[in-house]
C-alpha cells in the first residue's frame, strides 16, 4: 500500500485549567500551526495546513486527534479542501478522533471544493466515552470546471462512525456522484448546490436545544432550507441545503455560537479566515 502522503497525529491534555498539546507529529504534506488562544478560556485553536494547495490524484492523508480527560480543542483548517482531477486514484482521506470523559471538541473545516473529474473518499471515525461532547461539521460545494458547469466532479463519499463507549452512535454516509445519479433532484440536493451537515453530541443535546436552535434559525432565510433531528444517543444533527457557502457557514456559525454559550456561556471566536 502507497505511503500516507501527508500525517498528522495531535493529542491533547488539560494542565493547571488550560488545554495543551501532550504530543504533536506530521509527516509529508499535512501541517498544525502552533495553537491560537482566542480569550481566556484555556481552549486553543489549531489551523491544519495542507502546503500543497490540493488534493490530487492518489493523495492519501491520515489525521489522528486525541482529547484526554476535560481537554477541550477547536480545530479547523486554513483554508477549502481542494480535490483536483483524479484520473487514476482517488484522493482518501481517514481520519481518527478520541475523546475522554470531561473532553470537548470543535471541528470545523473549511468547506471541501470538488473540481472536475474529482473522486474523493473520506472516512471519519470518532470513539468517545460518556460524559465527552462533541460539535463536528462538513459542507460540500460544486466546484469550477472550465465549461462554467456545476457538479463537474466525478465522486466524492463522506462516511462518519461516531462511537460512544464503544457501541456505534451515529452512522452518515454522503455519497454525491452526478455522472450517475440526477444530485440536484428529489432525495439529494433538490435544486440546491451546496450541502452542510453539523453533529452535536453531548448530554447538553436534549429537545430543548433543539427548540432553541430552531428559533435561532427560523424563519429560514431565503434560498436555504434546513432539517433537525435528535439522535439515538444524547445528541442532534443539522442538515443544511443552500446555494452559496456563505449561507452554510452562516447557519453552522448560529447554531455553533448557540452550543458554546450553552455549554461555556459565552460566543465561540470568529474562525474563518477572511
Amino acid at each position: 500500500m502507497k505511503d500516507w502522503t501527508g500525517i498528522l497525529r495531535l493529542e491533547a491534555e488539560e494542565r493547571d485549567s488550560k488545554t495543551v498539546a501532550r504530543n504533536v507529529y506530521f509527516q509529508g504534506a499535512f501541517k498544525v500551526m502552533r495553537p491560537i488562544y482566542h480569550d481566556d478560556s484555556g481552549q486553543p485553536c489549531y489551523y491544519l495546513l495542507n502546503p500543497g494547495g490540493g488534493y490530487l490524484d492518489g493523495d492519501r492523508y491520515h489525521l489522528g486527534i486525541s482529547l484526554l480527560e476535560n481537554a477541550r480543542l477547536t480545530l479547523t483548517t486554513q483554508s477549502a479542501t481542494k480535490i483536483y482531477k483524479t484520473p487514476n486514484t482517488p484522493a482518501y482521506q481517514e481520519t481518527e478522533i478520541s475523546l475522554k470523559k470531561g473532553s470537548y471538541l470543535e471541528y470545523i473545516p473549511d468547506p471541501l471544493i470538488g473540481y472536475e473529474h474529482a473522486r474523493y473518499d473520506q472516512k471519519t471515525v470518532i470513539r468517545m466515552e460518556k460524559g465527552a461532547s462533541l460539535l463536528y461539521c462538513d459542507s460540500v460545494t460544486p466546484g469550477w470546471s472550465p465549461e462554467g458547469t456545476l457538479f463537474s466532479y466525478d465522486t466524492l463519499r463522506l462516511r462518519t462512525e461516531i462511537y460512544m463507549d464503544g457501541e456505534l452512535a451515529v452512522y452518515d454516509h454522503i455519497k454525491l456522484q452526478p455522472a450517475g445519479q440526477p444530485v440536484d433532484g428529489l432525495g439529494f440536493l433538490e435544486g440546491y448546490t451546496h450541502l452542510g451537515s453539523m453533529l452535536f453530541i453531548g448530554e447538553e443535546a436534549d429537545a430543548r436545544l433543539l427548540d432553541e436552535l430552531y428559533s435561532a434559525v427560523h424563519p429560514e432565510p431565503d434560498g436555504v432550507r434546513i432539517g433537525m433531528s435528535l439522535l439515538n444517543v444524547p445528541g442532534l444533527a443539522v442538515r443544511i441545503l443552500a446555494h452559496s457557502t456563505q449561507a452554510v457557514e452562516r447557519i453552522q456559525a448560529e447554531c455553533h455560537h448557540l452550543v458554546s454559550r450553552r455549554l461555556f456561556g459565552r460566543n465561540p471566536s470568529f474562525l474563518r479566515k477572511y
